[in-house]
């Protein structure tokens, strides 16, 4: 493992209340985004976002540069997951500072041949205080490396209060948008088969969302904590998926699960 800190990427922008007025509406919920209100756990996603140039853009829908930049040509990108350490709310109405950079990369050969995984570090500050860090974990697959594997078996019945979210193409259309992401697999039925999906791929980033909106619609403060999250399956075609509390409670973790049962992305939450 060799750490990459000499590149790091710098944005700063005014955190407007336009985003959390999207993300809000894309959800069906209502939420204050005036000057002075804050920015609810996890969506600072919709917000300092990396806008490089159509023609920086790989066939994938994925940038070919910047942070981090794929290994090598043809690489198949996927998000792992991440932990997201929230010191304090970030602000509608305040300019903050968001900066981005590599801190670590390991080569290895996985059973699907071989994996660049790269862990991003990603800083945002307010006021001159670190508000969030987030480490982000992304791999990436060597091209014709097979289809990935299937979702597991159904688990027990949940216990304890449930939240649901229906997933359809308009969804996964506006959620791309508010995040400026281009992959493909969102939104083109061709290129998923390409990438061994058998239909537009959920966004994880939206299945940790609706992890972490659950713990905080049940009055579970993120602030202060750690919100661990990792995809454990793919999550595919228009359905309506379920979060479920961990089976040590709700205050420790989610599960994100499909139609049909299945565990495609768990967290967890942990004290500082």
């Amino acid at each position: 493992m060799t750490d990459q800190k000499s590149e790091t990427i710098e944005r700063t922008e005014m955190i407007a209340a336009e985003p959390t007025e999207s993300l809000a509406a894309m959800l069906d919920i209502e939420m204050p985004c005036a000057a002075g209100d804050p920015v609810p756990p996890l969506w600072h996603w919709a917000y300092l976002l990396e806008r490089g140039p159509q023609r920086e853009l790989g066939p994938d829908g994925h940038p070919v540069t910047g942070i981090p930049a794929p290994p090598g040509p043809d690489r198949r990108r996927m998000f792992g997951g991440g932990r997201v350490t929230t010191l304090g709310s970030l602000m509608i109405g305040e300019p903050a500072t968001k900066v981005t950079s590599v801190k670590s990369s390991l080569d290895k050969d996985g059973r699907s041949g071989p994996l660049t995984l790269v862990t991003v570090l990603q800083e945002i500050f307010q006021g001159g205080e670190l508000v969030i860090r987030e480490e982000q974990d992304i791999v990436y697959r060597a091209p014709g490396s097979g289809t990935l594997p299937p979702a597991p078996a159904a688990p027990a019945p949940p216990s304890g209060p449930t939240l649901e979210l229906a997933v359809d193409e308009r969804t996964l259309f506006r959620f791309s948008a508010l995040t400026y992401n281009a992959h493909r697999i969102h939104y083109d039925l061709g290129w998923t088969a390409q990438e061994g999906y058998d239909g537009l791929l959920i966004h994880g980033p939206l299945l940790a969302l609706m992890m972490g909106e659950h713990m905080r619609r049940e009055g579970i403060d993120l602030r202060g904590k750690t919100f661990g999250y990792r995809f454990v399956s793919p999550m595919t075609k228009p359905q309506t998926f379920t979060v479920v509390p961990a089976p040590e409670g709700l205050i420790h973790g989610a599960e994100a699960r499909s139609a049909a049962g299945a565990v495609c992305a768990v967290s967890t939450l942990a004290e500082l």
